[in-house]
């Protein structure tokens, strides 16, 4: 099986459910964005937060993908930075014992960053993340040894704060011969850098992204021709629809697949984190379109129904069968 190495934020998120829209509201938190926040911000949602019984679970957009794709069997890499701290400690465990071979460097000095998530009726999650540690990873602190044994590089659009790090990541990447995978991560960040997205794509052979984050890349909401777009620079582009399921075009073939039904959407939180997981499994094993996108719609449709970006080990057993029926 190929390997798969990705780089992101090493985020520690602290989750609650929201009765409304009503608290997004009070916090002044655009609903389903993510938005940087500061420490002084992060201290007041955490005040905030500390009556409404918050959960902690490893977050950052690339992990979550990694530690699914880990547990389908898959033995991926990870390139991020913690602090020297509790949070840091509990995020590099977490990831040592589910599999994921982890390039963690340290900051001294600056804690772990937290993403504090707000999880609405509807099942949305909005974020306030206070970046800490991972906001201070260079590009110079990048060694090209990490990305020798694997084949493909996944890295979170919500680096973009630092191009220089990201340029680099990817020049490594093409260097060590791996082929390069970007998941737009959210419609307000890619509203502020489109130009610099823009470049980032012409070195990316897989594009995830959803409808808004497609829309606020190219200036329309026409989810054709942003398939269209995205798979005119890209080799491989893959578009995320919700409900109406996903289009993934590479080359001249398109295809759609629709979403997988469930009783009852819980939190939304990883879900394309997810699909990415599901449909990469597919691709490091020479898979159809079709077998990979069904495979990230079946991990989305099992991670939106539960809270935070872990599922029972009881549902990886269930998804292992569903997997091995898929038709290829």
């Amino acid at each position: 099986m190929k390997r798969v190495l990705g780089m992101g934020n090493a985020l520690i998120d602290v989750l609650v459910k929201a009765e409304s829209d009503d608290l997004l509201r009070e916090l002044q938190l655009p609903k389903g964005s993510m938005q940087l926040i500061g420490p002084a911000r992060y201290r007041e949602l955490q005040q905030r937060f500390a009556s409404l019984s918050p959960r902690r679970t490893t977050g950052g957009s690339a992990c979550n993908t990694l530690l699914a794709l880990a547990h389908l069997g898959a033995v991926p890499g990870l390139i991020a930075k913690v602090g020297d701290d509790e949070a840091g400690r509990f995020f590099a465990d977490s990831c040592c014992r589910e599999g994921i071979h982890t390039h963690l460097l340290c900051q001294q000095g600056i804690p772990t960053g937290v993403a504090s998530t707000v999880i609405t009726p509807d099942g949305q999650r909005t974020f306030g993340t206070c970046l800490g540690a991972a906001a201070t990873m260079q590009a110079d602190e990048l060694s090209s040894e990490w990305f020798g044994g694997y084949d493909y590089f996944y890295i979170e659009g919500y680096l973009v704060q630092n191009h220089d790090l990201m340029r680099r990541a990817v020049s490594l990447a093409r260097e060590a011969g791996l082929k390069v995978c970007i998941d737009l991560a959210s419609y307000n960040v890619v509203e502020a850098e489109r130009g610099f997205f823009g470049e980032m794509l012409q070195h990316t052979d897989i594009v995830f992204a959803n409808e808004q984050e497609a829309a606020a890349l190219t200036g329309t909401d026409d989810p054709r021709h942003n398939l269209q777009a995205l798979g005119d620079i890209c080799s491989l582009a893959v578009l995320k629809v919700g409900r109406q399921g996903v289009w993934v075009q590479q080359g001249s073939e398109q295809l759609h697949c629709p979403a997988h039904s469930v009783p009852q959407v819980t939190d939304t939180t990883a879900a394309g984190d997810y699909f990415a997981a599901g449909f990469l499994y597919g691709v490091i094993q020479d898979r159809s379109l079709t077998w990979c996108a069904e495979a990230g719609s079946l991990l989305a449709a099992h991670i939106i129904q539960v809270v935070g970006t872990a599922l029972p080990h009881s549902t990886w057993h269930s998804l292992q069968h569903d997997l091995a029926a898929l038709t290829n």
